[in-house]
């Protein structure tokens, strides 16, 4: 199997914090140049703050833009079923090649719960559905039993691990060994890496919006069996993740940092992360230091 690096895109506003589908597509480029997949309408993609339609729109836009030379996941991941299937559908035709779902946020589920959100999201669509466990966010994990059990369902192609408990990753693993349609992509930046050593079928980065070349350089260099490139290229990666992190929040100083290289951008539709000067000079300084700047 060979590994495949995603960005958890960003997505572009403009000065009114209106959807900038011109300043998306140019970020599609970018990552795409650099050879890496499309994850879009996630965590770092201000997914909460989008409205249902401009979900649709923002994924329509990705699809066409990246024109098939890479492959694209969109998360359709709602609190209730209900939506979730309506963007799943709505994903499909726009012609992703997955669909993630994040657990449901806000509501408190079981494991039942889970189990059949995803299972009726599953059987609604035909391509591809990836469980999406980041429960700091939503406060649901996924346990590795319920996984194990969904992954049994012909249309539950794998998982995106954003749990950051690395316990968590290697059971989720285990499942794909027993289980080899099951893949594990790993949510957390510094674990890229290992996760790859451990038989992970790739990962899915919100730090690549920032750093696309030095995402692209630790999958290529594993990929080569250049195991002191891709170490090299790890040791930078999970440098700047903690030094950019220990700012705030990680997905809004993710837009923030690319927001200090390229403003097209945009800013976070508020109230993710208001701009404030003091903490923009260390961001700038940071990316200085990783000659981002």
């Amino acid at each position: 199997m060979t590994p495949t690096a995603f960005v958890a895109l960003v997505t572009c506003f403009d000065g009114d914090e209106r959807l900038d589908l011109t300043a998306t597509r140019a970020q599609v480029r970018r990552q795409v140049a650099a050879g890496n997949a499309l994850m879009v309408a996630g965590t770092n993609g201000d997914f909460t703050a989008l409205t249902h339609d401009e979900k649709i729109a923002l994924v329509e836009a990705v699809v066409d833009e990246s024109a098939g030379k890479v492959p694209v996941f969109a998360n359709a991941g709602m609190p209730a079923t209900f939506e979730t299937v309506q963007l799943a559908q709505a994903f499909e035709r726009a012609g992703v090649d997955g669909i993630a779902v994040i657990t449901p946020f806000f509501i408190a589920c079981t494991q039942d719960g889970l189990e059949r959100h995803f299972t009726r999201v599953a059987d609604a669509v035909q391509t591809p559905v990836y469980l999406y466990d980041i429960p700091a966010r939503t406060q649901n994990h996924i346990e590795p039993a319920t996984a194990r059990r969904l992954a049994a369902h012909g249309n539950i192609a794998g998982i995106k691990d954003s749990g950051g408990a690395q316990q968590t990753l290697e059971d989720y693993m285990a499942i794909g060994r027993d289980m080899p349609g099951f893949k594990v992509y790993s949510g957390p930046d510094h674990l890229i890496l290992w996760a790859l050593g451990q038989g992970a079928a790739g990962c899915i980065s919100g730090l690549g919006n920032v750093m696309p070349d030095t995402l692209a350089q630790i999958i290529a260099a594993h990929r080569a069996g250049d195991s002191a490139g891709a170490e090299a290229a790890q040791a930078r990666f999970t440098a700047f993740r903690t030094e950019l992190y220990a700012l705030g929040y990680p997905p809004a100083l993710v837009k923030r940092a690319l927001w200090c290289m390229d403003s097209s951008v945009g800013t976070s539709r508020g109230p993710a992360l208001l701009p404030v000067a003091d903490q923009d000079q260390a961001i700038r300084e940071i990316l200085r230091r990783y000659d981002l700047s």
